[in-house]
């Protein structure tokens, strides 16, 4: 997936875990907002929701858990959904 659109969260979510439980809409809207409110790519806020993936640039991770930073965007993106 090379940009975030609702289509592509659609068709990843279906293909990774084969059914979709939230509103994709909302869910890429939530990671826009979030992603601008971070400074960083809305893709990287989408697979830091879905999958936890670190995004590098807000160092979001220390040995595989979230920092207070990543617990805070994860709140942020919440409030945002």
């Amino acid at each position: 997936m090379k940009n975030l659109t609702t289509k592509a969260a659609k068709e990843y979510i279906l293909k990774e875990y084969g059914y979709i439980k939230h509103d994709i809409k909302k869910l890429v809207q939530a990671s826009r907002i979030t992603a601008k409110q971070y400074n960083c790519s809305p893709l990287n806020m989408f697979f830091f929701m879905i999958e936890n993936e670190p995004i590098r640039e807000l160092n979001t991770h220390s040995y595989n858990f979230n920092t207070s930073l990543g617990r805070e965007i994860k709140e942020t993106f919440k409030n945002n959904y």
